[in-house]
């Protein structure tokens, strides 16, 4: 299973921001296609009060600040100039974090997909909406939420596909905010499997596909919980990707680069399921020969060597 995609953390939250502008990104994306991606993904459009791009609405409605550089305009035409398709996420208010509840998001988010198709669904490099609000349990609201937005980013766009990326209530499901690296248990698998067709059996004909967070659960239990997932995923007619974090969660620093051996293990187990897509979070910080993180440096030379191994 190789990489083919990955996330764009422009809206940074919990790891440290590059500070890259557009020659340090024009870098990054011929990086990108030049370790076989074909997909990126902005993660969130803007998080609370920061911005990804100058959306009228948002500066209005939610009092954000106007960002110096339009990043959606400039990573279209990056993704234009390298030959890779963008999938755009919505908007993140920061309500879902603070209550539980997803209702708002919706509502927000109706208003925020019609200005961005307005201002860039003509672009050749828009391929598709990813639902930045992430779940990894049946909370309140949550399905009746994701398929009222993910409809609408259909109807809006003549039915352009829709993912979302979900995490795994596993032992290491714990908040980046702690100390803490694991919790005493996590959900078992025949939970996690009779949530998960319900939650998914909801999203038909809203979501396209789903790409599960692999990093929550231990590695040896991998194998179990991507089986579950493909399973239902084959169930309700969706796609099965995995999104292999190359941030490492075991460590007391949150958040540094994975060591390379647990990211193959993980793409392997992803072959081995037969998901049909991988990508990462992601690849400017933990990937890229030009991340602030030496590691990440060593990481992409590693991967590269067994792309190499694995493309012939």
């Amino acid at each position: 299973m190789l990489l083919t995609g990955t996330f764009l953390d422009e809206i940074s939250h919990d790891i440290p921001h590059q500070n890259w502008g557009p020659h340090e990104w024009d870098l990054d994306f011929a990086h990108m296609k030049a370790s076989g991606l074909d997909t990126v993904v902005v993660i969130r459009c803007g998080y609370r009060r920061m911005l990804t791009y100058p959306s009228s609405y948002l500066l209005k409605t939610q009092g954000c600040h106007e960002p110096e550089t339009d990043l959606i305009d400039l990573f279209l035409s990056l993704a234009e100039k390298h030959g890779l398709g963008l999938y755009f996420g919505l908007y993140d208010t920061g309500k879902l974090w603070d209550t539980g509840r997803l209702e708002y998001e919706a509502e927000v988010n109706a208003h925020v997909t019609e200005e961005v198709w307005q201002l860039y669904g003509h672009r050749a490099a828009f391929r598709g909406w990813y639902l930045s609000a992430e779940i990894s349990r049946n909370t309140s609201g949550a399905v009746k939420a994701l398929h009222s937005m993910g409809r609408h980013c259909k109807e809006l766009s003549g039915n352009l596909p829709v993912f979302l990326s979900p995490w795994m209530d596993g032992s290491k499901a714990v908040s980046a905010a702690s100390a803490q690296l694991r919790k005493e248990s996590g959900v078992t698998l025949a939970t996690h499997e009779r949530e998960w067709d319900e939650i998914l059996g909801g999203l038909v004909g809203a979501v396209d596909a789903v790409a599960f967070q692999d990093g929550h659960v231990e590695l040896h239990e991998l194998d179990a919980f991507f089986a579950v997932n493909k399973s239902l995923a084959d169930r309700h007619g969706l796609q099965c990707w995995t999104n292999a974090e190359s941030f490492d969660r075991d460590m007391p620093i949150k958040f540094l680069p994975i060591k390379w051996e647990k990211l193959r293990l993980k793409l392997e187990a992803a072959g081995r399921a037969g998901y049909d897509k991988a990508i990462t979070f992601e690849f400017s910080h933990f990937l890229s020969p030009q991340s602030s993180y030496v590691q990440a440096h060593h990481l992409n030379h590693r991967y590269l060597e067994y792309r190499a191994r694995h493309s012939r």
